[in-house]
């Protein structure tokens, strides 16, 4: 067995188990009519909404080592 072959192979098999799981997946040929928005109106959108922390705050990782301590 090759390997695009063993790769086809645990595709399917993936694809079959999720089926069962979820239900097959429906996708609509029609294209979404509210979703106009341009990848630079999406780009500025982020900006807008993005938080940073002030300075002097404790960073993720300071978070995670304080949390590990307790």
């Amino acid at each position: 067995m090759t390997l695009d072959e063993l790769k086809r192979v645990v595709k399917a098999a993936i694809d079959e188990r999720l089926t069962r799981l979820l239900g097959p997946l429906e996708i609509s040929d029609e294209p979404d009519d509210d979703n106009d928005l341009t990848w630079d109106a999406i780009r500025a959108a982020v900006e807008r909404h993005r938080w940073t922390p002030p300075p002097g705050s404790k960073s993720s990782l300071e978070f995670l080592r304080e949390d590990r301590e307790n």
